[in-house]
């Protein structure tokens, strides 16, 4: 008997829970949207405004304030938000007071294209994005023998300036001729860097680094035309 009494006991206990979880499913479902809430995270890029993602997460319905949870495709906004090329991570989901937020991740840019009459950013995985008319970045500007094909090349070159404090301050411009060579442009003056094909990259920053540290006390720098880092172990400047 006191078996029955045990099994009786567990089974109402358990068809109870079940009837409060869905009760209160349900009940949570039929909650309205109170607000929208959209967050930025990680950087300082203004491409996107608070106003154009809430544009992005509303372009399929009129309105979501005030609609019940139930009507609402949580992963289907994600997915709306993330299509936009200035996002480079996003998550949508509710919080327990009835908020619909947002947390967004914009693309940081690490250089600016310029080829064929077109422009474009590109970021450190070598994703190509438009120019925005809400907000323009401060990064290296690239020209020359461009195309799509050798955009990771031109990614791993410049994430390699940007990984050193002192290059990604100096080099401002990067410019790629048609023998597949590199020229940089700079700062701190009117010179041009030679840099030569991408061969021995590392060897020949620590080369121009060691040459500026030089050139910088004695105050020789801006008596050169050309920088010349494509020789074995050395530095050659034309005056």
């Amino acid at each position: 008997m006191k078996r029955v009494i045990t099994y009786l006991f567990s089974l109402v206990l358990i068809v109870s829970l079940v009837f409060l979880y869905s009760f209160s499913s349900v009940k949570n479902l039929n909650k309205k949207i109170k607000k929208i809430d959209i967050e930025f995270s990680e950087g300082n890029n203004s491409f996107l405004t608070q106003e154009m993602v809430n544009k992005l997460l509303i372009q399929n319905h009129d309105t979501l304030k005030n609609q019940p949870k139930s009507v609402i495709d949580l992963q289907e906004l994600e997915q709306t938000v993330l299509l936009n090329p200035y996002v480079e991570n996003a998550t949508v989901f509710y919080t327990i007071d009835g908020v619909l937020k947002a947390k967004v991740k914009q693309r940081t840019p690490i250089a600016r294209f310029y080829a064929n009459d077109s422009s474009y950013y590109i970021d450190n995985k070598g994703f190509k994005f438009p120019l925005s008319e809400n907000y323009s970045a401060r990064v290296i500007l690239i020209t020359g023998a461009v195309d799509v094909e050798n955009l990771q090349e031109f990614t791993k070159f410049v994430n390699e300036i940007s990984a050193d404090n002192f290059l990604k301050k100096e080099i401002i411009g990067i410019h790629k001729t048609q023998e597949k060579e590199f020229i940089l442009s700079v700062r701190s003056g009117s010179y041009k860097i030679e840099f030569g094909s991408l061969e021995e990259m590392k060897i020949k920053f620590r080369k121009l680094k060691a040459f500026y540290n030089k050139a910088f006390v004695d105050k020789t720098i801006n008596q050169y035309k050309i920088i010349n880092l494509k020789y074995h172990n050395q530095v050659v400047c034309a005056k």
